[in-house]
């Protein structure tokens, strides 16, 4: 065991503390990051950032209400704090601690910490390991804004993000997808020294770019992008309403939108889209961000569910029009059981945004992961291997253009022609090996992977019907078929 794992351990298992004080898992991670964040600062000598009269020392020494209502005090006034990046964390910021014993508990517990080999090992990856704790504990949900690590990693070694590229989350959650860019970049250029000042400059500080609007959520990937050494970059807003009109234009975006519909039925604000606007979809509005924030010869990477692949009217016409004005030059089939959720159906698209706005998508290849997978879930996790048939079938050309070579009916890795798709009426939910879905689901132990099976199903079938009600406008059956899938949970 490593110390960061035994210190997230360590950091986990203080929660249990505070069940009876009525913080919830999500809770307890956002009142650590005020904590850590201030420590932190204190370990890497960074303190200036900081009012004077604010610092993790004045708040460790003191006790009883006296410590408590310093630290609420605190809190109130740091969201105002005159540095953008301290604000952005404190911004609204409340504890959710009633009990003086239990912020006592924490800032000793926070201080016997072995902070020495923390840095040593890195700061960053021990807050990463909270987040991926609080991920993966289903009691948490969190897992829709954490994508798995070993996904995250294999998209971006194929996508090969460069110095002096802009990279761009769109749905940025914990900023899993932005890390890792950064993490890429600093192992080929010896951590940025190889680079010029100015270049190194701007990987720091303008490199990096996003929006997220769940503002908790926000504060964690502002705290994550900070532990690794990235200044800001991403804005708590959405992305889908007219703020998103001004992120800046990408050479490479990476990103896992949120999936099913907006709140209410709600359609996108964005006086920019035409392929979307009247849909509540908002991974198929997500994909026409995405191709209109890309430079021209920029690339993408895009986690989406099924449902993007295969639904007509507003869907099809999506596809039609992402295939004209980029080249989708590679779809992988993500196996079921890998998020939070075990019967979610996901795939990533990768294309590249043409020079021109017409055929751009001469043929698509299609990596199938999900036949003939193991059972994913609680006892059986992901990992980097998992991905390693898949990188070298991608080829080393991260725009798809290096030599591929079709494995035929009996493979994984297939090439299906630009014609040949039109046939299918741009349906892109192709698939020609046996689905062994189901014998793998019946091979499921864990209750939670079991019950997360159900609802997946449960949840799949429900995007089916708000896509048909689109056409339809029965919203009474949404309505109730939402109240069916939540109360499966």
């Amino acid at each position: 065991m490593t110390i960061t794992t035994d210190i997230v351990a360590k950091l986990w298992g203080l929660c249990n503390l505070l069940r009876d004080d009525g913080v919830t898992y999500n809770e307890y991670v956002t009142e650590l990051t005020y904590l850590l964040f201030l420590k932190m600062l204190e370990e890497t000598k960074r303190e200036n950032r900081l009012p004077d009269n604010y610092r993790w020392a004045a708040l460790a020494k003191r006790e009883g209400m006296e410590q408590l209502d310093y630290y609420k005090s605190m809190l109130l006034d740091l969201g105002k704090a005159k540095d953008t990046l301290v604000s952005a964390i404190f911004t609204d910021a409340q504890t959710r601690l009633r009990k003086p014993t239990n912020l006592k508990a924490l800032t000793s517990n926070i201080d016997q910490l072995d902070w020495f080999s923390a840095r040593d090992e890195g700061l960053g990856n021990l807050y990463e390991g909270l987040l991926e704790k609080n991920a993966s504990d289903k009691k948490s949900g969190a897992g829709q804004y954490f994508t798995p690590r070993p996904l995250i990693d294999a998209i971006v070694r194929v996508m090969q993000p460069q110095p002096g590229e802009t990279v761009q989350d769109p749905a940025a959650g914990t900023a899993g997808f932005l890390v890792a860019a950064d993490r890429y970049i600093k192992d080929h250029t010896d951590d940025l020294y190889k680079l010029p000042e100015a270049q190194a400059f701007f990987q720091r500080h303008n490199a990096f770019v996003g929006a997220e609007l769940v503002p908790d959520t926000h504060r964690l990937c502002m705290m994550n992008l900070l532990l690794h050494g990235i200044e800001g970059g991403v804005e708590n807003i959405d992305t889908l309403s007219p703020d998103g009109e001004a992120l800046s234009k990408a050479n490479l975006i990476l990103t896992n939108p949120p999936f099913g519909s907006k709140k209410g039925g709600g359609r996108p604000t964005r006086s920019d889209f035409s392929v979307t606007a009247d849909t509540s979809n908002k991974q198929l509005a997500f994909v026409e961000h995405i191709v209109r924030a890309l430079k021209p010869g920029g690339r993408a990477a895009v986690v989406v569910p099924d449902n993007v692949l295969f639904e007509d009217n507003t869907g099809r016409r999506l596809r039609t029009w992402l295939m004209d004005l980029c080249n989708l030059h590679t779809i992988l089939r993500l196996p079921t059981g890998i998020f939070y959720a075990q019967g979610v159906k996901t795939n990533v698209l990768f294309f590249q945004r043409g020079k021109t706005d017409k055929a751009n998508t001469k043929a698509v290849w299609v990596y199938d992961m999900r036949a003939n997978m193991p059972a994913f879930g609680k006892t059986r996790r992901l990992t980097v291997a998992d991905f390693a048939e898949f990188e070298v079938a991608y080829g080393a050309e991260p725009n798809g253009s290096g030599e591929r070579q079709d494995q035929g009916e009996e493979g994984r890795w297939r090439r299906f022609s630009r014609e040949a798709i039109a046939a299918r009426s741009d349906n892109l939910d192709v698939a020609w090996l046996r689905d062994t879905e189901a014998e793998a689901e019946e091979a499921l132990t864990e209750p939670e992977d079991i019950a997360g099976a159900i609802i997946g199903h449960l949840k799949a079938a429900l995007e089916e019907i708000e896509a048909l009600s689109e056409e339809l406008e029965p919203d009474s059956v949404v309505e109730e078929a939402a109240a069916v899938a939540e109360a499966a949970e």
